[in-house]
């Protein structure tokens, strides 16, 4: 069950097909990269050299991207990643919140992932451990 605050129409999920992956990837990254730099998430060295793939799947977005030298790039091309996730919106802030784990999320079938399965382990263990700042941890608390 998607959480009502975060409902989508469907219409932008059609948009978000639409866009260029590339472009989405790119802003998806400069994300991930702002992050790493304020030193709110660091990729363990596991990661090095691995592909990924999160799809919001309520927007239609998919962002790839890769790890090489402990920073985040995206991936121009169509290649299949080593390991992908999807979800929701609202399963997402979730996960990134600390409000719900990827377990209980997976065995709910709320999040999909699919790939390599060890890489799958170490990405949950790493997003389960990794410290969330106070306002990440606010993000959307006050949204009805």
């Amino acid at each position: 069950m998607s959480d009502s605050r975060f409902a989508v129409p469907g219409l932008v999920a059609r948009l978000g097909r639409r866009l260029p992956a590339p472009l989405v990837s790119l802003h998806f990254v400069a994300g991930l990269e702002l992050a790493r730099r304020l030193n709110w998430l660091s990729p363990p060295p596991e990661l090095e050299g691995r592909s990924f793939a999160i799809t919001i799947e309520d927007l239609g977005l998919c962002s790839r991207f890769t790890v090489r030298g402990g920073v985040f790039r995206p991936m121009w091309n169509r290649e299949a990643c080593e390991l992908e996730l999807g979800a929701g919106v609202a399963e997402l802030l979730a996960l990134m919140r600390g409000e719900t784990d990827a377990d209980t999320l997976f065995f709910q079938r709320r999040l999909r992932i699919s790939g390599d399965t060890e890489l799958g382990l170490i990405v949950k263990n790493w997003l389960d451990a990794a410290p969330r700042p106070a306002w990440l941890e606010r993000l959307g608390a006050g949204v009805q």
